[in-house]
């Protein structure tokens, strides 16, 4: 019996996605529940599941291809056994031992060309599949042995003699040499890889041009001396983690300062619908995390109600899960003020970009022991510096100074967070 592999539901306003990858290969056997192909959409990153146990029979949606809610991915046997279904390929494999002068040859291409299209990009090995190159013949010029485009355009096409691929291997490390003073022997094209984005890099993409421009963006700064904050982590580190089993970062303080002056700064909190003003009255804090995928910000839902453990532990989960690529709808939409820390990659200072339809972000950076004027006196002491972009239709700039002031308080006296003050 044949069971259809389709598009589960994406999600709210999300109806069409990209195949990132197949994880089973058709002919393989497949367990119930068991992941078969990963779906890239514009927000996540996620699996769909073996519906039924028995044999990918076929692969209808292919890597690269765009495919809505509902549209058939793939086929699955049920109750068959390993090695049924590859009965399609057989006839693949018998113009081989027509062959005779070279079977040992025929079958030698095969095993080689997946390997090394696998490693290289999904340009190189379109333009392949497209020219019929047989990609044991080319020899990579990209990192670690990859395929470019450039290789593949380089390449022989599939109808050469057969002594050709013999010599090409010999040729290759001599074809492709840098001379001193020279701009080598192949045009820039060849040296280019060009690489479609995904469907995660478009959004990012578009939703920053939106930013700027729909709202009117300005940034204003200030700096915070950490010394308080450092020392109390410093003191409470250890027995933290021993009670909470979770690591007492900074991020905790910012995002509980954030919340207190979101409260008393109603405005930094809203943002425009229409001719409305919609504020918010509760607080839920986004946090930008930096992926292989591209940044996401996953949202850290009535940040208000969470302990100094609640928030560590909920932004420690929310990391990992965007690392993985398992975070889901729900969690990257709906915050109603973003954090992003460019200090974990060592930034000094930037205007960071408003996640939209939210009226302001802040920015941290690297803390740098600086020389700064205390009490009259210069001393060293560990300073970083804070933006706040905000859309000033919504925010005044008195709003979004005095908003910036307050965490600045609130991190340079932590005790007025636990007090409320």
């Amino acid at each position: 019996m044949a069971t259809d592999i389709k598009v589960p539901t994406l999600g709210e306003s999300v109806s069409e996605a990209t195949v990132a990858r197949w994880l089973k290969k058709a002919g393989e056997a497949v367990a119930m529940d068991e992941a078969l192909v990963e779906l890239e959409t514009d927000k996540v990153t996620l699996e769909v599941n073996a519906p039924t146990a028995g044999v990918l029979a076929e692969i209808v949606a292919a890597d690269g291809a765009n495919v809505e809610v509902g549209a058939l991915l793939g086929v699955i046997n049920e109750g068959a056994s390993a090695g049924a279904a590859p009965a399609a390929a057989a006839p693949a494999a018998a113009p081989a031992p027509a062959a005779a002068p070279a079977p040992a040859a025929a079958p030698a291409a095969p095993a080689a060309a997946p390997g090394n299209l696998a490693a290289s990009g999904p340009a190189a090995r379109k333009l392949a599949e497209e020219k019929g190159v047989d990609a044991a013949t080319i020899a990579g010029s990209g990192k670690d042995g990859r395929i470019t485009k450039g290789d593949v355009l380089a390449a022989p096409a599939a109808g050469a003699a057969p002594a050709k691929p013999a010599a090409a291997p010999a040729a290759a490390p001599a074809k492709y040499q840098w001379t001193a003073g020279t701009q080598g022997d192949r045009p820039r094209a060849a040296q280019e890889e060009r690489v479609r984005m995904t469907r995660l890099r478009q959004r990012i993409a578009e939703r920053l041009k939106e930013a700027q421009n729909s709202a009117a963006m300005l940034t204003t700064f200030n700096e915070v001396d950490m010394s308080a904050a450092i020392a109390l982590r410093a003191e409470y580190k250890d027995y933290f983690e021993k009670r909470h089993k979770v690591r007492l970062g900074f991020m905790s303080f910012f995002v509980k300062a954030a919340v207190q002056a979101l409260k008393e700064i109603p405005a930094v909190n809203a943002e425009i619908d229409g001719t409305d003003l919609v504020y918010k009255n509760y607080y839920d804090i986004g946090v930008a995390v930096g992926t292989p995928q591209g940044l996401v910000v996953p949202v850290v839902r009535d940040a208000d109600k969470l302990d100094f453990a609640g928030v560590e532990g909920t932004i420690a989960a929310l990391g990992k899960k965007g690392r993985d690529g398992k975070l889901s709808m729900d969690e990257l939409t709906g915050g109603t003020f973003t954090i992003s820390n460019g200090g974990v990659y060592g930034s000094l200072m930037s205007t960071p970009i408003i996640n939209p339809p939210q009226s302001a972000i802040l920015g941290m950076h690297k803390t740098m022991d600086r020389a700064v004027v205390v009490g009259g006196k210069i001393e060293v002491r560990p300073m970083m510096y804070l933006a706040l972009s905000y859309d000033h239709r919504i925010i005044d700039g008195k709003e979004a100074v005095t908003f910036l002031v307050r965490i600045k308080e609130l991190i340079e006296d932590p005790r007025r967070l636990l007090l409320d003050v």
